[in-house]
């Protein structure tokens, strides 16, 4: 389904009963709301939550977002960065925040619960920061509250990071990859789980441009930690001990900032929820928001 939110359309779904608590997905830099696993969000919804899963701006049924004076195409920004000259995005992580609470106003919710990951997890931190009233709990997963990478060296690892068009058989190698590399491994899906995961994902509309749009976006994200620090609202952290992409003592250093929030530490989580690993991440989030009474 589509619709309006923030300006922009953005595709998206729902699970569980429609007067169930409300509880937003949120995904990573480039990947898809068919990137959840089933287990995940069905199991949510069969805890009494009304589940809403979405497309980010710019991937799968979303709508592209393009700015005149922003670069998209990999080659465009390389040149710029190679020149010295500044890249401009063409949005800001807290414009992605803003399209999350567009999905609320489109759909009527008052308050929400969110759970992000990875890039997801920076917007959720900007919704904690930014848009308090609107949260009644927030689980922050697999990211950081810090920039990762300074202005110089996102100039360097830029080549490495920007994506370009590819055609169906080399993207859905590059997932089987990705899974290798960034997977985890103490919850391992099937070479035949991930190919049909990726296949999927490219038919929906993968976007090289679009990608690197939100890259841009991650890269040009503020500091969280000081306003974190001050927030009212009920966050909790999950990190995967195995997570090659973003180190857990970062997931840690999130923790110890917010107030009275819990650290989940999960031995053999990467930087992808399985379906093997979604049972556990559901009996978290539920028993954090039924022991608080969120």
């Amino acid at each position: 389904m589509q619709i309006k939110a923030n300006g922009i359309t953005l595709e998206y779904e729902t699970h569980g009963p429609k007067d169930g608590v409300p509880l937003i997905l949120i995904r990573g830099l480039g990947s898809q709301m068919i990137h959840w696993p089933a287990e995940l969000y069905e199991g949510l919804a069969k805890r009494g939550y009304f589940v809403i899963r979405f497309d980010n701006r710019d991937v799968g049924l979303s709508q592209r977002c393009p700015h005149p004076d922003a670069p998209g195409d990999a080659d465009d920004i390389l040149a710029l960065t190679q020149a010295g000259k500044p890249v401009t995005p063409a949005y800001q992580l807290t414009d992605m925040a803003k399209d999350v609470i567009g999905l609320m106003d489109a759909l009527d919710i008052d308050t929400a619960h969110i759970f992000g990951i990875s890039m997801g997890g920076g917007i959720t931190q900007l919704l904690v920061n930014h848009h308090p009233d609107r949260l009644r709990s927030a689980t922050i997963v697999m990211t950081a509250a810090r920039p990762l990478v300074s202005v110089d060296q996102a100039a360097t690892i830029l080549p490495a990071l920007l994506a370009r068009p590819q055609d169906r058989a080399t993207y859905v190698s590059g997932w089987v990859s990705e899974h290798a590399t960034n997977g985890s491994p103490g919850f391992p899906m099937t070479e035949k789980e991930i190919r049909a995961e990726a296949e999927l994902a490219f038919d929906r509309g993968v976007d090289a441009d679009g990608i690197n749009r939100q890259l841009l976006a991650v890269l040009n994200a503020p500091d969280q930690r000081a306003t974190l620090a001050r927030t009212t609202v009920s966050c909790q952290v999950i990190h995967g001990e195995d997570d090659a992409l973003i180190p857990v003592d970062l997931g840690a250093e999130i923790a110890s900032i917010i107030p009275n929030c819990p650290f989940h530490r999960i031995a053999g989580m990467g930087h992808i929820i399985t379906p093997k690993l979604a049972p556990q991440i559901v009996d978290i989030v539920d028993g954090f928001i039924s022991d608080r009474g969120l």
